[in-house]
């Protein structure tokens, strides 16, 4: 196989159990939308299903996917839903994200009596939802239509790296939550993603939305000890190449050898999600338990590893780009940092190409 992930189903167990802990009483919506974060949809959703309330995608596509093997637990779209797409998420029963009265009022137009929906509260995102000041006349207006409310929500735009603004968006939700608690009392409420669960366990409400967590991966490094990362990504070594001193190394010759050296080809690149800003960045691949560095530019299809230092290296060899080998692991936050990316956006970049394999 030339380049294939892996994905531990034990590992993601393992994560949703932790997150149960860390969000107590709260229910747990599962963000599995852009493939199950590059994990696998329907694989990932069948191993949470057992312990979460509700799947949350991003769009109607992703939705009806997850139905043809998620047959019970409700599914919400996080993403603003096209008006031609209101009849279908209608009679299929998923939960649209509605932030305006029109929007509300054309998908009850199209959609069965008491289908649910779902309100989003702009609190500083700048994304979807209503902005507080508007939240009260809009609800207002809903419940007049023959519809039923799901859940109210809001997004923390920075609950990582900002402290100060997440408290201020926790504050006006909260105060706006406890204000419309006295006309719609038993609505579930959510607000915490992943980083959010971790740091601000006073604000889970009914539910936490958590992602990046039930995958093994802490936004907030010094919590990593809590998760185990369920993906690892793998390549074979398909050629290997003796080169002298001065030979330059992929597109541009932005590496030359400075001593002789062998070079090993691996059969990944930009197309199967590899990022071409790996380029000249000090990256490593662990083959046989050592770290061989990428050499020169990531083309599109193979980079290039020195592997001057590894003995009895043969064509065939196991070459890891995230994951553990031997006594060492390269993280995808290690990778996603030297890429000048994050890691969600290195695991959703994982093309077709790039086999899957699953474990536990």
């Amino acid at each position: 196989m030339r380049t294939w992930v892996e994905v531990d189903h034990g590992a993601l167990r393992h994560n949703l159990t932790a997150v149960r802990k860390m969000a107590g009483k709260a229910g747990i919506m599962a963000v599995v939308k852009a493939n199950g974060y590059g994990h696998g949809l329907n694989e990932v959703a069948s191993t949470f299903s057992p312990g979460v309330e509700v799947f949350a995608l991003a769009s109607l596509g992703e939705a009806i996917q997850l139905r043809a093997t998620e047959r019970k637990k409700p599914i919400l779209l996080l993403s603003a839903a096209l008006p031609v797409e209101y009849g279908e998420i209608g009679r299929r029963g998923f939960i649209p994200t509605i932030s305006t009265f029109q929007e509300a009022r054309s998908f009850a137009a199209v959609a069965p009596e008491r289908a649910p929906i779902h309100f989003k509260i702009d609190t500083g995102m700048g994304r979807l939802g209503a902005l507080p000041e508007e939240a009260f006349a809009i609800l207002r207006e809903i419940r007049k239509l023959p519809l039923t409310l799901h859940s109210i929500s809001t997004h923390l735009a920075s609950a990582d790296s900002d402290h100060n603004l997440t408290k201020k968006q926790l504050k006006e939700f909260d105060e706006l939550i406890s204000y419309l608690r006295e006309f719609l009392p038993n609505v579930p409420v959510h607000v915490l993603n992943s980083a959010g669960t971790m740091l601000f366990p006073a604000h889970t409400h009914d539910l936490v939305r958590v992602g990046l967590s039930l995958y093994g991966v802490s936004p907030l490094p010094e919590l990593q000890k809590h998760l185990k990362p369920a993906l690892s990504w793998k390549a074979s070594v398909t050629f290997l190449n003796d080169l002298p001193k001065g030979h330059g190394i992929s597109y541009g010759s932005t590496y030359r050898t400075p001593h002789a050296m062998k070079v090993a080809v691996l059969p990944v690149g930009y197309a199967d999600g590899y990022p071409w800003h790996l380029s000249s960045k000090g990256t490593s691949v662990l083959i046989k338990g050592k770290r061989c560095h990428v050499l020169g530019r990531v083309t599109m299809d193979q980079i290039m590893v020195d592997v001057s230092a590894i003995k009895g290296i043969k064509v065939g060899d196991e070459a890891v780009l995230v994951g553990k080998q031997g006594k060492d692991t390269i993280t995808a936050t290690e990778v996603a940092q030297k890429a000048d990316t994050i890691p969600w956006h290195l695991f959703c970049g994982i093309t077709a190409r790039v086999a899957y394999k699953y474990k536990g």
